[in-house]
């Protein structure tokens, strides 16, 4: 494990200073993976890791960290691949499969057995994969934001309303893509905060944080990798095989939370989602919530998680 200097994951003078008390959170690096992976952390005891999706980075779980912390866990949010300059994926590959094999690979970096995993957005995806590679290495498991399970890929091809609010997804495979997001300080990522989350605005230090870590050196096309390789099958059998084994039965009890004001994923694409969870599955949808229901409804997410976690 290499130290880095600590340095809070806000501007000093962030609004949500008072509720997100970043000076308790810590942040270094850790080879995780073959790796030099950066992470934020809080406490110790039992593990937890929280993984970030997009637009996002591992600094927005800041708030969470600490709530998890003081209620004695070992709160831990590494930041995606992709997410950090010299952080691409090793084999090219953002595919889930992969970044399921980060978590696994965080939590053997961090000298740990078992963890429990909190996943947002393509951090839940991560979260997802991981207990389907190897259920024994996680504990519970809580995804937001974005389901799990065949009715997902089935709104994509069969439902109009989705499509229409995933057309970002389509228009990040063409070549335009990372100039159209960059361009007037990355007022496109403005723009799908403000769709994702209607009636919600991000505190101007967070999104000067986030777009920083966007216009680091590779990071844009890096992250963009996500979802140029999200509807296109390996080529490979044993590729195949593993995506396979990366979208199996989730086997260990799970929560998942959704906002119900979610412009991006539709809560209705988690229907039906307990049937591919086999030992215990509880959806909750968060009032008063859109994408980023962690951020919009700090209190209420964290009552629930450690509800999960502690029973």
């Amino acid at each position: 494990m290499t130290e880095t200097t600590q340095q809070p994951p806000f501007g000093e003078d962030s609004p949500t200073s008072e509720s997100q008390p970043v000076d308790r959170v810590r942040q270094r690096t850790v080879q995780a993976g073959g790796r030099e992976v950066p992470i934020f952390e809080a406490g110790s005891g039992p593990l937890v890791l929280c993984l970030h999706g997009f637009p996002d980075h591992a600094a927005s779980w800041a708030g969470l960290l600490d709530r998890l912390a003081q209620e004695g866990y070992w709160a831990v949010a590494p930041a995606q691949r992709g997410y950090w300059p010299g952080g691409a994926a090793p084999d090219g590959s953002y595919r889930t499969p992969s970044t399921g094999q980060d978590v696994l690979d965080m939590i053997d970096a961090l000298g740990r057995e078992q963890a429990d995993l909190i996943g947002h957005d393509f951090g839940a995806m991560a979260a997802y994969a991981a207990a389907s590679l190897d259920a024994t290495r996680v504990r519970k498991l809580v995804g937001m934001s974005v389901p799990y399970g065949p009715q997902v890929g089935t709104a994509f091809l069969t439902n109009g309303e989705q499509q229409r609010r995933s057309w970002y997804m389509f228009f990040f495979h063409t070549a335009m893509a990372e100039a159209a997001v960059e361009l007037n300080n990355f007022a496109f990522i403005d723009r799908l905060w403000r769709e994702w989350s209607p009636g919600y605005e991000l505190p101007e230090a967070e999104r000067a944080a986030l777009k920083d870590t966007l216009r680091a050196e590779g990071v844009l096309t890096q992250t963009l990798g996500y979802h140029r390789q999200l509807f296109t099958p390996p080529a490979d059998e044993a590729a195949q095989a593993l995506e396979a084994r990366a979208s199996g039965a989730i086997t260990v009890p799970s929560l998942y939370l959704h906002g119900a004001d979610d412009n991006s994923v539709s809560v209705e694409t988690s229907d039906g989602m307990e049937a591919v969870f086999t030992s215990g599955f509880e959806r909750i949808i968060v009032p008063g919530a859109g994408h980023f229901p962690h951020l919009e409804q700090p209190k209420t997410v964290a009552d629930h998680i450690l509800g999960f976690l502690n029973s």
